[in-house]
């Protein structure tokens, strides 16, 4: 009896070591969650810092073309369009043949060359039969003049036919106009296409803008006049680049007021190298006022993360040390959120996919 106890003894023991080994890690032996480097590749991130609060206004806006660098064409000559080489959106350089017309007017300047090219062979035996007269003491002075400014004058006309000509790009082979492209640009308007008939001095047919340089035209309120003047800098942005900005300044200011708008028209000069601003975009004018003495933790907008109606932050330590905290506005701008709690100055708060760590954040809590 006494060595089968033993042997239950035993046997308890060697199961109690067992369920020992195979019992599941607590909370805190749990593995913690840590970034991959694909995907710590789409995250950016900024550091927290201390700064004065600064005010910020923002005016409504759209974007135009320079209209310094913009070139509107206008047909002076009637006729039918035989053919067109552009399309809307393309870019063209000086020069570049875009159109042919068809005109009664190409006849009649071609007409007129033939004429004045033999009547300037006739003038020109003439005034050398009266020169060789005059020589001979036969012909007056006078008519020596008369001779010499008949022939002048013919030369005269064939310059400005050959003038109009080489305006029209006129060609003899084709008997059309070609229609060629004044300055180097995008083609922005298009109101022409083969078989259409036009009128000299009509609407213009196509306009060619150089988008190197665009205007952001800002709509300035009365209640806001004292805050906008020349030469101040702003940041411009786009519902089609929301999280890219645009820097420039202010270049000038109307002295009337817009008659359908009721507003004063703030122009900015903007460099558009990546042709990213295109005419017709809408856009925020962003500002920015006198900074106040108070100073707090200033965190990037984009940082924000809104859940159960409250704004929190994903601060990163390392890749394996992620936190989601609590903030609590004190002042806002259009660029910053300002607070003086729940985070140090110095640590790093992601700025870009932080929504990507939160559900992960989220179940580690739990």
């Amino acid at each position: 009896m006494y060595k089968t106890y033993l042997t239950y003894f035993a046997l308890s023991l060697v199961l109690a070591s067992s369920c020992q080994k195979t019992a599941a890690p607590t909370a805190a032996e749990k593995t913690p969650y840590c970034l991959t480097e694909d995907l710590k590749k789409t995250l950016q991130f900024e550091k927290i810092s201390r700064s004065p609060i600064q005010e910020t206004l923002s005016l409504t806006g759209n974007i135009q073309y320079d209209i310094d660098k913009t070139t509107p064409f206008v047909s002076l000559l009637d006729g039918v369009v035989t053919a067109t080489y552009f399309s809307l959106g393309d870019y063209v350089k000086k020069g570049q043949l875009l159109a042919e017309i068809k005109s009664a007017s190409l006849n009649e300047l071609q007409d007129s060359h033939r004429s004045l090219t033999a009547q300037i062979g006739v003038a020109q035996r003439q005034l050398q039969s009266v020169q060789s007269m005059f020589n001979d003491g036969i012909a007056s002075q006078k008519d020596l003049l008369e001779a010499q400014s008949e022939l002048d004058l013919l030369r005269s006309n064939l310059q400005s036919n050959n003038s109009n000509m080489s305006l029209y790009s006129a060609s003899s082979d084709k008997s059309v106009f070609s229609i060629k492209a004044p300055a180097d640009g995008y083609i922005v308007s298009k109101n022409i296409s083969p078989g259409m008939p036009i009128s000299g001095a009509d609407d213009e047919l196509f306009t060619i803008s150089n988008l190197s340089e665009v205007w952001v035209m800002a709509n300035v309120y009365a209640t806001n006049m004292r805050h906008v003047s020349p030469n101040m800098p702003v940041t411009v942005k786009t519902l089609a680049y929301p999280e890219e900005t645009f820097d420039g300044k202010i270049t000038s200011i109307s002295q009337v007021f817009d008659q359908d708008e009721r507003v004063l028209k703030a122009k900015i000069v903007m460099k558009n190298t990546d042709m990213k601003l295109k005419p017709g975009m809408s856009a925020d004018i962003i500002l920015a006022l006198n900074a106040s003495d108070r100073t707090a933790l200033a965190i990037p907008n984009q940082a924000l993360v809104f859940e159960n109606n409250q704004n929190y932050v994903v601060v990163y330590k390392d890749d394996c040390t992620l936190e989601l905290r609590l903030v609590k506005a004190v002042a806002k701008n259009d660029f910053y959120t300002y607070v003086d709690e729940n985070l140090e100055e110095g640590e790093s708060v992601v700025t870009k996919n932080q929504l990507l760590l939160l559900e992960e954040i989220n179940h580690r809590s739990l």
